[in-house]
């Protein structure tokens, strides 16, 4: 194991964080919120301290051996340190009192979760509202991608940064737009980095102030869903409210998607079977839920308006809101719980299982239906015209089998805290698959405070988990992940 390179990546991402806290920190400056102002200046210190100690001890790191074990291991420890100093301005502040919700709101930031303890956001100093969204752009594409993109860590020939992406990326296989990695991280990042431009522009034109079309352009981009409302967007027009509409169900898809078309391959965007899923999933969902909810509301318009909206927000796993649909029928609400399984596509910013993993399993379903039938023959899975890997595959089941224990483990876990059924499995499925609000006491109009600090442990681990595709957290807790190779 590599300790001292993993120290070393850890130590460059603390300084890029460092850069990162600075336009909050500028911004309460100037509209004087010095509590705030102090909490930034406290934790820059404390994260200049530790990354001079970290390069110090890590000087003489070798950039030769690094695999797929230091890839997970960076991934996991860093999106954990990340958080544990990104959540002190909350509590140096004297904002968010306690350290613990303090972690819970930055885990659930840098995830692109959107879970929140806050009773009331619009308290809130500007300058830490503007880094809680900001952190959600940070993390939507992945703060270690970030980082490949500005700096070249191994020089030529080094192949490890694809360990780091494919353990931050989301979905079942990462691959290379371009040959060299860095090029792929300065694609993906201008692409990130346009399509949120795009989104403020529309916000503004609409009449959204520069600071809420700011922090929602992010949190619409990184699918985060924190607002700086109370009411989230319920209480803006209409028009808004279709912008980040589309705009969420644009940051869902899969960012290869957007390189095609850039390179003008039109026919291979449309044969891209998750890609069809996908759409297919939403107008299909949207459907339902205006037969389903049409009674609850004055106009045709209004209910298509929140029912595009809803399935926008649950699927692409942002966690917005316009209405609350705590209140909607039975079936409308189980509904939004399986489009919170599914999520959004692979290589988006969005979380949950993913389209592309719904699409393997189903297919892996019809070879093994057809193998009883026919057990001699050999049927290899095809996605897009080409063979699946059957390490894909395996993948994809052992991930499915996680996916199950931890939810059903996390579910029994918060369960000692007495709240109900729905409300617990709802608060799971929202927290492991990055959704934000889930149902009942957790429902959109209400938040994660009333938990203990127990459950909001558990919670936090399954947002890191969620995000990161579980195996880089899992990793932390095996023995062989520590033990030095020989």
């Amino acid at each position: 194991m590599n300790f001292k390179l993993i120290g070393r990546i850890i130590a460059y991402i603390l300084l890029v964080e460092a850069a990162l806290l600075l336009p909050g920190m500028l911004i309460s400056l100037y509209k004087q919120e010095m509590l705030a102002f102090t909490g930034f200046v406290y934790t820059l210190g404390i994260i200049f301290g530790i990354s001079l100690f970290l390069l110090l001890i890590t000087r003489n790191a070798k950039m030769g051996r690094f695999y797929a074990r230091e890839g997970l291991l960076t991934t996991g420890l860093t999106w954990i340190v990340m958080s544990a100093i990104g959540c002190l301005p909350f509590y140096f502040s004297g904002a968010i009192p306690k350290y613990i919700d303090c972690m819970f709101e930055m885990v659930s930031g840098f995830t692109t979760t959107g879970s929140s303890i806050l009773t009331s956001v619009e308290d809130m100093p500007m300058g830490l509202l503007f880094w809680r969204s900001f952190s959600h752009w940070v993390g939507g594409m992945g703060v270690l991608v970030f980082l490949m993109a500005i700096v070249s860590l191994g020089g030529k020939n080094q192949g490890f940064t694809l360990h780091i992406l494919r353990a931050e990326s989301p979905g079942p296989v990462v691959g290379k737009m371009v040959p060299r990695m860095k090029q792929t991280a300065m694609i993906l990042y201008q692409i990130y980095l346009g399509l949120t431009v795009l989104d403020f522009l529309f916000l503004l034109a609409g009449g959204m102030p520069v600071f809420d079309a700011a922090c929602t352009a992010f949190g619409t981009a990184g699918t985060g869903g924190f607002g700086v409302k109370n009411d989230s967007l319920a209480g803006y027009s209409p028009y808004l409210q279709n912008v980040t509409t589309v705009f969420m169900l644009l940051f869902s898809v899969n960012f290869s998607i957007y390189y095609l078309i850039l390179l003008k391959k039109f026919t291979d965007v449309f044969r891209d079977e998750e890609f069809r899923l996908f759409w297919c999933m939403v107008f299909a969902s949207a459907g339902l839920l205006i037969w389903n909810v049409r009674p609850l509301y004055d106009t045709m318009e209004e209910t298509v308006r929140h029912c595009f909206f809803t399935v926008g927000t649950v699927m692409s796993t942002t966690g917005f809101a316009t209405t609350d649909f705590d209140l909607w029928p039975s079936f409308a609400k189980g509904l939004l719980l399986f489009l919170m399984v599914g999520g959004a596509c692979a290589g988006s910013t969005g979380g949950g299982m993913k389209q592309v993993r719904f699409l393997l399993l189903w297919k892996s379903l019809r070879r093994n239906i057809h193998k009883s039938l026919h057990p001699r023959e050999v049927r290899a899975i095809m996605v897009n015209g080409r063979a699946m890997d059957e390490g894909i595959m395996d993948n994809t089941n052992a991930y499915l089998i996680a996916y199950v224990i931890i939810v059903i483990f996390s579910f029994l876990a918060i369960s000692l805290d007495g709240f109900s059924v729905e409300t617990n499995l709802s608060a799971v499925l929202a927290t492991f698959n990055n959704i934000g609000p889930g149902l009942s006491a957790v429902g959109p109009t209400c938040n994660f405070s009333a938990y203990s600090d127990f459950s909001k442990f558990v919670m936090i681990m399954d947002m890191l988990a969620g995000r990161l595709e579980i195996f880089p957290i899992l990793i932390l807790f095996s023995k062989s992940t520590w033990k030095r190779a020989r």
